[in-house]
């Protein structure tokens, strides 16, 4: 399990109605603020903001097809040449993580062919590096730095 210390929170928040709603700026809007995006917002803090991923190659609510089937990436860091690096699932902080978590992430994966699998509930990490041709996935102890 990778320890995160998400950074001290900075977000734009507003009512619409009787919903609480954050700003993403990565879609640029507001969304209503659900546990799970809580997670999602301060992971993708953490990335920018501790990390120093570049916000520009982090991609939010993807769309992808799983043959018929049309899903959504939680987040995607794409590599300086726009090709998926890492794919992080976002799981509300009491949903505990398991195989099946994984298993969702991996079919993603599938698709997408990044060497990170990462997923997340805001108090638990996992981080996967591989070779997405082979199928062979490491667990690491830490998130990498991104590649320059």
């Amino acid at each position: 399990m990778i320890a995160i210390r998400f950074p001290t929170p900075n977000f734009k928040l507003q009512k619409q109605g009787d919903k609480d709603m954050i700003f993403d700026a990565w879609r640029k809007k507001y969304v209503v603020l659900t546990p799970e995006e809580w997670v999602r917002q301060n992971f993708m803090a953490y990335l920018t903001q501790t990390l120093q991923y570049p916000a520009s190659l982090i991609g939010v609510e993807k769309e992808i097809l799983l043959g018929p089937l049309r899903k959504r990436c939680d987040i995607i860091v794409y590599n300086r040449h726009m090709q998926p690096w890492m794919i992080i699932e976002c799981k509300e902080m009491n949903v505990p993580l398991s195989q099946v978590t994984l298993e969702q992430v991996n079919r993603y994966q599938m698709v997408l062919s990044s060497s990170y699998l990462v997923i997340t509930n805001g108090t638990h990490t996992f981080c996967c590096y591989g070779n997405p041709v082979t199928s062979r996935w490491e667990f690491v102890t830490s998130l990498p730095a991104y590649p320059g």
